[in-house]
């Protein structure tokens, strides 16, 4: 194997390594809110340094690359696609850094109402998630026109969500607190499956060439069928 494609290699390594610590603190999270667990909610703010350091890491040398190796086509559209990557999956660690926050405040006060809808939410998010980090690596065109649909279904739980906790807040002026951070954690969650969606986006341009980002949805379907 060729130096440079050791290191474009190597790269990868990193990035998937990034996204499986994000993937790690989603899950522990949300498994905080669930389960009412401050600490593990705190060990995740402390473990969000592990992300900014990948991030960091993987912007210096996707630069280094760039500046040294002078890629063309193919592999110049993964070095950029690999460094708006790590952008979005360092937001997404900061999301989850605010799920925690949110979570620490809501188990001090009595839980307002089982979580349902938003470990589903969780659920889609963490799916699409290790499903496009799987499409990056096979360069699965396929797999990220998928994840871009599976956003609608978290946009959905994200209104649903919001509905029910407004008619807490009108029942019971006293529930207004508890409900309003439950609806930021929605918000949160609504916001890491965008990343994602943009992560999906920038796999097809890594592998077809083509800008996506200010499409419709209509425009991306007609582009998926041709």
């Amino acid at each position: 194997m060729a130096i440079f494609d050791e290191e474009l290699a190597h790269l990868k390594e990193k990035i998937l390594k990034m996204g499986l610590l994000v993937e790690g603190s989603i899950r522990d999270s949300i498994k905080s809110l669930v389960e009412r667990d401050g600490e593990l909610a705190r060990e995740v703010i402390m473990r969000d340094h592990q992300i900014n350091a990948l991030d960091v890491e993987i912007d210096e040398e996707g630069i280094r690359l760039i500046a040294l190796r002078q890629p063309k086509a193919s592999d110049l559209r993964f070095i950029v696609t690999a460094l708006k990557i790590t952008s979005d999956l360092e937001r997404m660690g900061d999301l989850a850094e605010d799920i925690c926050e949110r979570a620490i405040e809501l188990n001090e006060e009595p839980q307002l109402k089982p979580y349902i809808d938003i470990p589903r939410m969780a659920e889609i998010a963490q799916g699409m998630l290790v499903d496009v980090l799987d499409a990056f690596i096979k360069k699965d065109t396929t797999a990220a026109y998928d994840i871009i649909k599976r956003d609608d279904e978290v946009d959905g739980l994200t209104v649903q969500i919001f509905n029910e906790l407004l008619f807490f807040m009108i029942q019971d002026p006293r529930t207004v607190s508890r409900a309003i951070k439950i609806t930021y954690i929605a918000k949160y969650l609504e916001r890491i499956a965008d990343h994602a969606t943009n992560i999906a986006e920038m796999v097809l341009y890594m592998i077809e060439g083509k800008i996506i980002r200010h499409m419709t949805r209509e425009d991306i379907e007609r582009l998926e069928g041709n």
